[in-house]
């Protein structure tokens, strides 16, 4: 029943469009087409003459280009470039064609642009609903200097909150459309459609998931791997960095330092570096290798197939980072074990629990408690773990030559292949559009199953 009531509001108004559109008096109501007017009406002249402005900006921009922007989203271009013979110069001349990638660009960012609008239309028709209800009620109306000086006291939120938003709006958002659009199209080197492409409706995710296709059997293969690297990245780390952890804070154990202080010193050294070392080292005339041969254990012509075989290339890289990520969970863990309350432990002794029994009903909620966010990052951060795999194995083995993955890529190693090698840009935003889905969903389900563990452990 919970889920069914109504969201309160913890600061509630009654400057809200709503009232404006249906209580509001004619100059208000005339704010909805003349930005500012029921600013200016009341008393706030520079404030209203600014919203005004920003309206006369917005529509001069949706007049000379924006409306031409947004209408080329519907073809995405029809001229080509044309390659002319210059017999004068003797080379050949190019005619300017449309560019789809603009089209497209440019009429995303023209709607985000009508979007931000309608955002700031709504902002200026409850401030001047605002300044008519004060000036009704007999109350004081701020002129410009006094809204600025809002700023550092009760809006001073908004002063700090605008230029990170506006970034984000840039940066963040708009490209994150624009890759969704482009998924959506034939954007790619194949059939030469670099300079003019157009929408092609679901055709890449029906490719993408079709197994019979070689992307689609790429892209299940891939995927499965993903999963696979990503719950055992996430939970051997956690596991192998617990187990250090209560061993080397248990009370029996000597010059704990120095222990974390062996662990830990793999930190020092930048991830790079150490998985370009081991990458070296496992190489078939690498030092491992050259190693096993002058001890004997393996022929002279032979070497481990680290990163040859399918099956030992995941293995290592698995092994490589739990040595590199143990650390990391090992200070963390340590951290909230020498903060649990040693109350909990003696009155656990008292009542006769055994080791085992203590921690499953003490160390080990409190622990998934505490790290439940670091768990959640790490699983979405080994999903995206381009680092390891790219610097360690590069993706390969390779064992199917029609295939643009090796055996060892997730979907964001595959997707750089795709767009930076391949240059098959409509399926790689398709396959960042699906490792978003993966991550959220493996971030809602580790979530959850850690929420339901502390509330089964009583913690």
């Amino acid at each position: 029943m919970g889920l069914l009531k109504k969201r309160v509001n913890e600061f509630p108004t009654p400057y809200t469009c709503t009232n404006a559109i249906k209580e509001g008096g004619l100059s208000t109501k005339l704010s909805m087409i003349l930005m500012g007017f029921g600013n200016i009406v009341n008393g706030q002249v520079i404030k209203g003459l600014i919203y005004l402005f920003i309206e006369i900006a917005y529509l001069v921009f949706m007049f000379v280009n924006g409306i031409g922007f947004i209408a080329g989203l519907k073809t995405l271009g029809s001229v080509e470039q044309q390659e002319i013979w210059d017999e004068a110069k003797q080379i050949y001349t190019y005619t300017k064609g449309d560019q789809s990638i603009l089209i497209l660009l440019y009429g995303v960012a023209a709607i985000l642009i009508t979007v931000l609008m309608i955002v700031i239309w709504r902002g200026t028709l409850k401030s001047a609903y605002k300044a008519e209800c004060l000036r009704k009620e007999g109350k004081h109306v701020n002129n410009f200097s006094e809204d600025l000086k809002t700023l550092l006291n009760e809006n001073l939120y908004r002063l700090f909150m605008t230029p990170p938003t506006a970034f984000v709006f840039i940066f963040t958002i708009l490209p994150l459309v624009f890759m969704i659009c482009m998924a959506f199209t034939n954007y790619s080197r194949i059939d030469n459609h670099l300079m003019l492409f157009d929408w092609v409706g679901l055709d890449n995710f029906k490719t993408l998931f079709d197994s019979k296709s070689i992307l689609g059997s790429t892209f299940w293969s891939v995927l499965a791997w993903t999963v696979i690297w990503a719950f055992f990245a996430t939970f051997s780390n956690y596991i192998f960095g617990m187990i250090l952890s209560l061993l080397i804070n248990r009370k029996g154990t000597r010059a704990k330092g120095f222990w974390r202080f062996c662990f830990v010193l793999s930190c020092a050294v930048p991830m790079f570096v150490s998985l370009l070392i081991m990458r070296t080292m496992l190489q078939p005339e690498g030092a491992v290798n050259v190693l096993l041969r002058n001890l004997g254990l393996i022929a002279s012509d032979k070497s481990l197939p680290f990163f040859t075989d399918p099956t030992w290339a995941r293995v290592t890289v698995i092994i490589i980072n739990i040595w590199v990520g143990v650390p990391y969970t090992l200070l963390q863990l340590t951290g909230v074990l020498q903060n649990i309350p040693e109350d909990l432990y003696e009155a656990a002794r008292v009542d006769g629990a055994n080791a085992i029994q203590t921690f499953t009903k003490i160390t080990l909620p409190y622990m998934l408690y505490v790290t439940t966010p670091y768990l959640i990052v790490t699983f979405t951060g080994n999903i995206n773990n381009f680092n390891v795999i790219y610097l360690l194995s590069g993706g390969d083995p390779v064992t199917d030559l029609s295939s643009t993955a090796g055996k060892t890529d997730l979907l964001v190693t595959w997707l750089y292949k795709l767009t930076i090698d391949k240059q098959y840009y409509n399926i790689g935003a398709v396959i960042g559009i699906m490792t978003f889905v993966i991550l959220a969903i493996g971030a809602l389900f580790t979530y959850r199953n850690s929420k339901s563990y502390k509330e089964e452990g009583g913690f």
